[in-house]
């Protein structure tokens, strides 16, 4: 029995996310193959400011910050504004209030308020996924995972700058009321080499319905 046939989705949107590192991308594209869904993925290479982002923080935060910004708005509007009645699940590897959690981290002042105020614009304009699954893995963890997959331009992220922007996603969780939000601690799951470990999340976000606001998992 397929996957799918056995856990049948009840999601038009579904989005996985986390920190840098936590996995989401392997297991949206995993979710993706296994659902026949489309796939969204976040075009992050695509930015020309990121490379120089990580050098030189304070010059290049407010343009790398922007270029996200018209980057993820673009790709969400074509995508979710498009239904595909062949692939009519749709899942990605992020979501759009990423965009203010990471300025949160990296702008400041007149910046940070600008940026904020376009952001909302945006923010209201688009859908809102029917479940949001965030992958939690500790911040040093994080780092031994983007150690691994070897991105030069990553090698800078620092420990502390993954923790701060891991309390930017909680600082959203406690504030947002309107949306199903799953917590999974994955801290002792292979879910990219391990299929057990795979299905135990598959369980957990398409065999149970979650409330409005936020549920925490262990798996």
């Amino acid at each position: 029995m397929e996957i799918r046939e056995k856990y049948p989705t009840p999601y038009r949107f579904l989005v996985i996310e986390g920190n840098i590192g936590a996995g989401k991308t392997s297991l949206a594209e995993r979710i993706s193959r296994d659902y026949r869904s489309r796939l969204i993925l976040e075009r992050f290479a695509d930015n020309p400011f990121l490379p120089k982002f990580y050098q030189d923080q304070e010059r290049y935060a407010f343009p790398v910050e922007m270029a996200f910004l018209a980057d993820r708005y673009n790709q969400l509007k074509k995508e979710l504004q498009e239904p595909d009645i062949f692939a009519p699940m749709i899942t990605a590897d992020y979501y759009f209030m990423k965009s203010l959690i990471f300025a949160a981290n990296t702008l400041a002042g007149d910046e940070y308020n600008l940026y904020s105020q376009l952001f909302h614009i945006i923010y209201a304009s688009l859908p809102k996924p029917d479940l949001y699954v965030y992958l939690h893995q500790e911040p040093q963890n994080l780092i031994n995972q983007i150690w691994r997959r070897g991105r030069e331009y990553e090698s800078a992220i620092t420990v502390d700058y993954l923790r701060k922007i891991q309390n930017g996603y909680f600082d959203f969780f406690r504030q947002e009321n309107n949306l199903r939000i799953l917590i999974m601690d994955v801290r002792e799951l292979d879910f990219v080499q391990n299929q057990e470990h795979y299905l135990i999340l598959i369980d957990k976000i398409f065999g149970h319905t979650y409330p409005l606001g936020v549920t925490r998992v262990i798996p």
